[in-house]
């Protein structure tokens, strides 16, 4: 199973982008899905992340403007980005723990390849 981002680009202050992770597999189950975003130079930081029960979490800076979902039937997870900032400019990546395929083989942690964000007028 790989996870795939997209949906990144270049998007004016206060407007919105919507990032969607696609599994290539079917995902029977995991732990947990997340977004993570990094600016150069710094660490990969915690954007938002979502459980089987439907339960999620955000970081307090995204908190009222970002919404994690999940599709189950497509396998895809999704980040809707409102009221966006500059300071939201950074590569996000998808990441998915303790994942069981419909297959029954288990991944540890899951990475996407980043997709790129940028904030600017």
């Amino acid at each position: 199973v790989q996870l795939q981002a997209s949906g990144g680009g270049l998007v004016q202050p206060g407007g919105s982008l919507r990032l969607s992770c696609a599994a290539s597999g079917s995902i029977a189950s995991f732990n947990t899905m997340g977004w993570y975003r990094q600016v150069a130079g710094k660490q990969r930081e915690l954007v938002a992340t979502i459980r089987t029960s439907s339960w999620t979490n955000y970081a307090d800076s995204v908190k009222g403007r970002f919404t994690i979902s999940r599709d189950n039937a497509k396998n895809t997870m999704y980040l809707q980005m409102n009221s966006l900032k500059p300071e939201d400019t950074a590569v996000y990546y998808c990441n998915a723990n303790g994942v069981y395929t419909s297959t029954a083989y288990y991944y540890d942690t899951l990475w996407g390849q980043g997709t790129l964000v940028t904030v600017s007028s």
